[in-house]
């Protein structure tokens, strides 16, 4: 979360688009672009342009901004992806491609040509034709309109209509609005954000086209794929083997699309290429030094806790609840109870007791109001009722006073039956709300992909004892450079390795990037 964003809705990119300010008139056949098949849409190609024009900043608000660290990588995104476009039906598009700072492995795009696409995929992928057929992918969407044709659909469902009130509220007020928007992604906003695989495969077959004639290889698609089922697999093991949705699977969830699809893609666009392109080590060059997982100004998610280095306070979720960063909160979910952490904004000059009583949700029955001390700042808690999706549930909220000007909100929910069992995990983790020395925050240091060169003699183990990651380090070094179980490493191989340091060669641990960047100086 970041220190001066006023809490606001979590709303998914679908909710987005559904509540653009566009009127939305009655539905009537269009036309796709790309390839002549009508579909029912409440929205011209004009109107689109709007859309992504008015969405634009809320993404960039939703997904931690631009990816600014490296201007020129995201100059390179833009030329690649525009390199792409040109081979697109659509000339009325102007395209806008943009790097996103999140950790995320996803892209998607919004009507009007707005692309984005995250720096995890970047550090996923492998050559630039990966990249190129990911754009090319939501590229085609734009030019099959399919957002468009989605929207057709869900007007004809009466979806629309509902989209304001589909995640119900909690006690009536802003946060619970955006507790519930958060707890209720998986319910209409999957439905409406995640394309059909007919769709899909439409925007694979056209993604292949534009690839292909930009003389990238094709297979690259499929190879991405394979990256990103092995990065899948290696997160789930990691958590337990559980393969519920979570952050690390958003992209394919909501891009339902296998290995073989694509190559059947391949196969009926049928445009050949005589010399095929993946242009790897270009690609590298662009992504050394590139943050690797979540950025530390923006808060850390380890394990139950989360640490905000910026800010100099940490916290612990209740135990066996998973947590999920944000620009605007952390949420959290698990065992049939959820929570979300904010600042207060404005924060509140009173006491906190009557900012439970009164002021967090106005008009809301807030009861066993008390006034206590989390390590020395004051804190208050209450007690409320409310629903979310019509489910009912009880409320533990709690506001504790860092500074003057800095108030941090708790609130969790579970249903009522479950209350008073999980109440005593709830304090707890409002307790655990504690601040850190310099020092302690001083450790929390960015983790970066370094490239460096395979020399003789290097094996998977040893570059693998580089790489400063949690867990796992020689399965991570396999997943980032897609090398098989028994895969070789060859002299002169560009790999990518994981190094924490804030990227000044002195924080790195490799004597050869030292070498390497020396020897790249003109």
């Amino acid at each position: 979360m970041n220190r001066h964003t006023k809490p606001s809705k979590l709303v998914p990119v679908a909710l987005l688009l559904a509540t653009a300010s566009v009127a939305l008139a009655g539905c009537s056949y269009a036309t796709s672009p790309a390839t002549g098949r009508q579909f029912l849409s409440p929205v011209s190609e004009a109107q689109e342009n709007q859309i992504g024009a008015e969405e634009h900043p809320k993404i960039l608000a939703e997904f931690g901004g631009a990816y600014s660290e490296k201007p020129n990588l995201n100059a390179y995104v833009n030329q690649l992806g525009q390199t792409v476009a040109q081979n697109a039906e659509r000339k009325d598009v102007q395209y806008t491609f943009t790097v996103l700072n999140t950790e995320e492995i996803n892209a998607f795009a919004l009507p009007g040509g707005y692309v984005y696409i995250t720096r995890g995929l970047l550090t996923l992928a492998n050559n630039e034709a990966e990249v190129a057929g990911v754009l090319g992918h939501e590229i085609g969407h734009v030019n099959a309109r399919h957002t468009a044709e989605r929207m057709g659909q869900a007007q004809q469902a009466s979806i629309l209509s509902t989209l304001g009130v589909a995640a119900a509220t909690l006690l009536g007020g802003e946060t619970g609005g955006q507790l519930a928007s958060g707890v209720a992604q998986e319910g209409s906003a999957v439905y409406l954000g995640t394309h059909s695989q007919a769709q899909e495969f439409e925007a694979d077959s056209l993604g292949v086209r534009y690839l292909s004639k930009a003389s990238y290889d094709p297979q690259a698609m499929a190879t991405f794929l394979e990256s990103l089922n092995d990065e899948t697999t290696l997160e789930a093991g990691l958590a337990g083997g559980s393969t519920e949705v979570d952050s690390f699977t958003q992209m394919k969830q909501s891009h339902p699309r296998t290995p073989d699809r694509v190559q059947k893609a391949i196969a009926e666009a049928n445009v050949p290429v005589a010399n095929p392109q993946i242009n790897r080590d270009r690609f590298l060059q662009q992504i050394d030094g590139m943050l690797w997982g979540p950025d530390p100004r923006d808060g850390v998610v380890k394990g139950s806790a989360f640490i905000h280095p910026g800010l100099k306070f940490a916290f612990d979720a209740p135990k066996g609840m998973k947590l999920q960063n944000s620009p605007d909160a952390v949420m959290g979910q698990g065992n049939n109870a959820a929570m979300i952490f904010d600042l207060a904004s404005p924060a509140p000059t009173g006491s906190l007791a009557q900012y439970i009583s009164s002021q967090w949700q106005e008009g809301a029955t807030i009861s066993d109001v008390q006034s206590f001390q989390v390590n020395g700042m004051e804190a208050a808690t209450g007690i409320a009722k409310g629903s979310i999706n019509n489910t009912p549930v009880a409320i533990r909220m709690v506001a504790i006073r860092q500074s003057a000007k800095t108030v941090y909100r708790f609130l969790y929910a579970t249903p009522p039956d479950s209350f008073n069992a999980a109440d005593k995990s709830f304090l707890a983790s409002a307790q655990s709300f504690r601040e850190i020395s310099a020092a302690d925050a001083a450790g929390y240091t960015p983790k970066r992909i370094r490239v460096i060169t395979v020399r003789a003699g290097d094996t998977v183990a040893s570059l693998a004892q580089q790489m400063q990651v949690d867990d796992a380090p020689a399965d991570w070094f396999r997943v980032l450079n897609r090398l098989g179980a028994n895969a070789q490493l060859e002299a002169g191989q560009k790999v990518k390795i994981i190094v924490s340091g804030n990227g000044q060669l002195s924080a790195l641990p490799d004597d050869r990037l030292a070498e390497e960047v020396a020897q790249a100086q003109p």
